[in-house]
């Protein structure tokens, strides 16, 4: 992973997944390995850094729909009534307010990539917002197409799978349910935008190799390609040296 010093550009991938996930714990681990690695890494939250308008949202939820306000813990569950309200009339709001969102995607990813880190991940992205709509219906896929013409893809959009029922007792926020149709969705969305990296459910650790694995394979790898391209463009490129130094290879769970 060093070798992303040695190029200025700066990369961006993001989680996503059904809340409970556990996102936040693989995105803390990577950050910390990456730091240990020497690399300058940046975090931003999809909801407090990019998602606009998001006190009437949280009001909307709150007061119109009476759902509870904060984040479920096994201790203290609530039940939240916004993403998991599925009427046509919330749909033609989630669609401008994800436009919306997607605007600001394209500013705050230009921001982040001038930053000077060498890797800017983002907690959730727009994917997490398209995995609320109904994604069998034609009309809200050609929307979703539209959207992925307006913001840029990251380096890696790891999509973390889960149990629902482990999910909610890990954060109890929304019905069983909901969280079973929400996981379908993540898994349309998939197939649908192309590209995502799926980390199947396992254990924690398991989980913390698979992510690390493919951070390595693709960002090292992608790091290493440029530099041959550099050498070759300055001359410095001879037949024997076309052989990358590809990333170690995949470790094995224990």
């Amino acid at each position: 992973m060093r070798a992303l010093q040695k190029n200025s550009r700066t990369r961006f991938l993001s989680f996503s997944g059904i809340d409970g996930s556990g996102k936040s714990t693989q995105i803390k681990a990577l950050c910390a390995r990456l730091k240990q690695d020497g690399l300058r890494v940046q975090l931003i939250s999809f909801w407090d850094d990019v998602a606009r308008l998001t006190g009437l949202r949280e009001a909307t939820g709150h007061r119109i729909f009476k759902g509870d306000k904060g984040v479920g813990a096994p201790a203290a569950p609530i039940n939240r009534r916004d993403k998991n309200v599925t009427s046509w009339p919330m749909t033609g709001v989630r669609l401008f307010l994800y436009f919306v969102d997607a605007v600001s995607v394209r500013f705050v990813v230009r921001k982040a990539l001038r930053s000077g880190a060498d890797l800017v991940i983002f907690d959730r992205y727009i994917y997490d917002e398209f995995a609320n709509l109904t994604l069998h219906n034609p009309l809200i896929r050609a929307y979703v197409r539209l959207i992925m013409k307006i913001v840029p893809k990251p380096r890696i959009s790891y999509l973390l799978d889960a149990d629902p029922v482990k999910a909610r007792a890990r954060k109890p926020e929304y019905p069983l349910e909901f969280l079973h149709s929400n996981r379908q969705s993540y898994l349309t969305l998939s197939d649908l935008v192309g590209g995502m990296t799926m980390i199947p459910p396992m254990p924690i650790e398991e989980v913390k190799r698979e992510v690390l694995y493919h951070a390595q394979k693709e960002l090292s790898f992608e790091a290493n390609q440029r530099d041959n391209h550099e050498n070759m463009a300055c001359g410095e490129y001879s037949g024997d040296a076309a052989k990358l130094d590809r990333p170690q290879t995949r470790p094995a769970a224990s």
